[in-house]
This record gives C-alpha cells, structure tokens and sequence, in this order.
C-alpha cells in the first residue's frame, strides 16, 4: 500500500516579513481535508518555536454531572477548521504577528485524578519553560488547577477572569478536594491568585445556600452575573474587568457552560440564563489590551452537542483569545 505523500510546505500561508507559518492555505487545500490541528495552524514539531501553543487537555474524572469532556480538545479542533487568519473586529491577524502552533493532547491518567493534575503541571512547564504561552483545550475545569501552579511559577500570583455559571470554589464534592467545582479554592489557598484582581463573570442559576456565596467573596472574588450583564450591557461588563485587573499578569478561564445552553448544548453541567456567544466574543476582546499570560477552554462535551454549536462557540472563543494575546506582540518593540 503507497503511503500517502506528507503535505507540502507551500500549502501553509507563512508571513513575509515575520516568517511566522500560519493555517493551511484554503485556497490550495480544502479545509475538510486533512488532520484538525486548531485552525489548521502547523503542528509544535513544524516550527522551530512557538509564541503561543494550543494544547488539549483530555481529562474529565473531575466532572459531578455529565461525563464526555474528554473528548473536547478534539470536537473544538474539528470545529476549528473554518477560522480563519484575520480577525476584522480586532483588525489584527493573529498568526502573522506571533508564531502560534498546536502541541496535540497531554495523555494523563483517567482513573487518578492527583497523578493526572501532576501530570498536566508537568506537561505544561516542559512547554512553558521554553517561553511559550499556552491557550489550553479542556477536559473538564479541574485542570485549570495545575495550569495555574505552572503560571504562577513563572509570573507569581495573577489576576484571573473566571467566565462561568458557577463559582467552581466549593471546598470539597463527596469529600473530594480535587474536581471541576474546587479549582479555584484550590489556587486560592496555594496563593497562586491575587485575591484583589479575580472576578468571575457570567455566574447565575441556583446554589446550595447563600453560605455558597459568602465563602466565594470572603477568597477575594468579585462577581458579574447574568443579571448584572443584563443590566449593565458588555461595555459594563469590560469596565469591570480592567478595573479589576488593570496591569496584572491575568490568566482567563472559560467554562462553555457560561453560555447559555442555546448557544452551547454540549456541556456537562447546562444553566438556562447564560450569555449569548455574541456577548462573550465581545468581552473577550478586551484582553487584547491587557497582560493575558494564559488561557484555557474547557467543559465541551460534544456528546451533547448538536451540529457543532458549542464546539464552534468554543473555536471562537480559542481565536478571539490568541487574538488577544497577539495584540501586544503586534505593538512590542
């Protein structure tokens, strides 16, 4: 049987002046065609350094409803393959101005939830120790725990921007202190956030008790919830986040499930209520101006998903996010 033959180079779009290798070029490859990396953008062996990998996370033993999150890094890169190179709300082109690849998926351990959050620290030194900033494709929102150690070792504690139905800084679930609803707990009393610059947005629907609440304000969060953006609109929303956040490293967290569930089905934990795709896109944008150290997307779960709605939502957010990070390479000297 003839192998077939490896992909030419000239099928990627590589920048002329920054030599930086983007997507694959439509224009000569269909875009169905092929391995989804993220965007179609060069795998981590492809270049020869990355300013920001894309990295998958498949991991969902955290989870408390809905399992299938494990196969989110996946489902979000097959609903990639239609983004493409420049983004005209921000009018920057990402891959021109930073050299961005994707580093495939950390295999950890599905059955043991502390070796596979020492796995997922570990994975991500190795990547960020080379200088590289990482965008991270979930798996279910424990990892945002060892994602975080492995920030904060590099920057100290940062500002984080939580986008969320829910406060994810329960202390324990069945007396289990590691799961999708206690990372943040968790960075917290490792110090690993700055308890003055973390809000959480997005936050709405039913809770155990108003104790739940009281615990998240005493850790130092400060809360925008789906009234409060419906109140005061997104421009509200950006307000809040930079006067929270101002210079800090910040790292941003995105459960899907922030989204309402028409926008996004395909999640482990739904609330009715949530913001609209739109919205979140919108408030997004505003990292672009800020220190943006980190980012992670998790929560897809595309068993529930229909027609890639919330994988594409889940694209988008990834795209508008390496755009952010991209807008102060565009002005460094």
């Amino acid at each position: 049987m003839t192998r077939p033959a490896p992909e030419p180079a000239a099928a990627r779009v590589v920048d002329a002046t920054t030599g930086h290798v983007g997507p694959i070029d439509a224009s000569r490859t269909p875009r169905f065609a092929g391995p989804a990396t993220f965007a179609l953008l060069p795998r981590l062996g492809e270049v020869t350094r990355a300013d920001v990998a894309v990295l998958g996370v498949p991991f969902d033993s955290g989870v408390s409803y809905r399992p299938g999150a494990r196969f989110g890094p996946a489902h979000v890169r097959e609903s990639s393959r239609l983004l493409r190179p420049y983004n005209p709300a921000t009018g920057l082109a990402p891959f021109a101005v930073q050299q961005v690849a994707d580093a495939g998926d950390l295999a950890v351990n599905p059955f043991d939830i502390a070796e596979a959050i020492t796995a997922i620290e570990r994975g991500a030194d190795a990547l960020l120790g080379t200088g590289t900033r990482l965008l991270t494709i979930g798996g279910d929102h424990t990892i945002a725990l060892p994602l975080l150690r492995s920030v904060a070792r590099r920057h100290g504690p940062v500002a984080l921007v939580h986008f969320d139905a829910h406060l994810d800084t329960w202390d324990t679930y069945f007396g289990a202190p590691y799961t999708h609803g206690t990372p943040f707990r968790r960075a917290t009393e490792e110090g690993l956030l700055d308890a003055e610059a973390c809000l959480h947005v997005g936050i709405r629907g039913p809770v155990y008790g108003a104790a739940d609440l009281d615990a998240d304000a005493r850790l130092g969060f400060a809360t925008v919830t789906c009234p409060d953006i419906e109140a005061e609109g997104i421009r509200g929303v950006l307000e809040r986040i930079r006067a929270r956040v101002g210079d800090r490293p910040v790292y941003v967290s995105v459960d899907i499930d922030v989204l309402d569930p028409a926008h996004a089905p395909g999640t482990g934990t739904p609330e009715a209520g949530g913001m609209t795709s739109r919205e979140l896109l919108a408030a997004l944008r505003v990292f672009g101006g800020l220190h943006l150290v980190g980012a992670d997307i998790v929560e897809v779960a595309p068993a529930y998903d229909h027609a890639q709605l919330t994988g594409i939502a889940a694209a988008h957010v990834g795209y508008e996010l390496l755009c952010a990070m991209g807008e102060r390479a565009a002005v460094a000297p």
